[in-house]
């Protein structure tokens, strides 16, 4: 049995733009991931490749959530022709920038 981390997550609104009647609860969920999400959002800000910090956080954790269900669904084929540049987009990321 591989080992993971565990996360939780708590998304909620603050402020929405356009009309709306629905009232949105906070969503929560717990997930986990191979890799230590907050040792990657470190190396994402250090490496300063977005215009704010807050970027790299949110990209960090949009990449992970995202590419964690892709490598659960590796068969999947929605993710049949994005494999590839995903691959050369994770390449792009390890490397230092230029």
């Amino acid at each position: 049995m591989k080992k993971s981390n565990k996360y939780k997550l708590k998304l909620e609104p603050l402020e929405l733009i356009g009309p709306s009647d629905k009232i949105y609860e906070p969503i929560a969920f717990e997930f986990d991931n191979h890799d230590n999400i907050f040792e990657i959002i470190e190396r994402m800000k250090s490496r300063d490749r977005f215009k704010t910090q807050q970027q790299s956080v949110e990209f960090a954790i949009g990449l992970k959530l995202f590419s964690e269900v892709m490598l659960k669904n590796k068969d999947n084929p929605l993710f049949e022709d994005f494999r590839s540049a995903f691959g050369d987009l994770m390449k792009k990321i390890k490397s230092k920038p230029a």
